[in-house]
Formats: C-alpha cells, sequence, structure tokens
C-alpha cells in the first residue's frame, strides 16, 4: 500500500472528514513517528509493533562499479519489531 492508497481508504471509511483533515491527520502520525525516532526514542502501538533505531557500525565496503573499498561511517537505521497480532495474521492462526 502506498500512501495515496492510505488517504484514500480513510476517506472512503471517513466520509464525514474532508480530504485536507486526513491528509493532515496521517502527516502529523508520521511526522511525530519520525521525531521520536530522531530524538533516541521507541514509538510503540499495541498490537501492532514498535519502531525504534539502531546503531550500525563503521565498516569497510566495497563500490559495486570499481570493486574499490569505501569507508562507509557508523550510522542509526530504523528498526521495527512486528507485534504479536501481526505475527498471527501473518502466519494464519
Amino acid at each position: 500500500m502506498i500512501r495515496s492508497e492510505l488517504l484514500q481508504t480513510l476517506q472512503d471509511d471517513n466520509p464525514e472528514l474532508r480530504a485536507e483533515e486526513i491528509e493532515q491527520v496521517v502527516d502529523i502520525f508520521f511526522d511525530e513517528i519520525s521525531q521520536r525516532l530522531a530524538e533516541g526514542g521507541r514509538v510503540e502501538l499495541r498490537g501492532f509493533g514498535a519502531f525504534s533505531t539502531r546503531e550500525r557500525e563503521a565498516r569497510q565496503g566495497r563500490n559495486p562499479r570499481t570493486g574499490e573499498a569505501v569507508s562507509v561511517p557508523a550510522k542509526k537505521v530504523p528498526y521495527f519489531k512486528a507485534g504479536k497480532e501481526i505475527r498471527r495474521k501473518l502466519n494464519g492462526e
């Protein structure tokens, strides 16, 4: 599902809301998750899962075109752990 499909589904389920209002709610939702992760925090949505960040250490990589060694700096990456209810749905339980 892409963002526009999400917005359309929410619009179909909530005809009393204007499209601009739904888009604003979705923007706020994702902005808040992003902001919390940027601050090093964690976001937990019960039944769905938890978003957090993980540290990746610096390492030596390779340029795929030239095969030349490249230094890749340490960085933070987003991490998602699915909740129990989501895992059950995915496994048909």
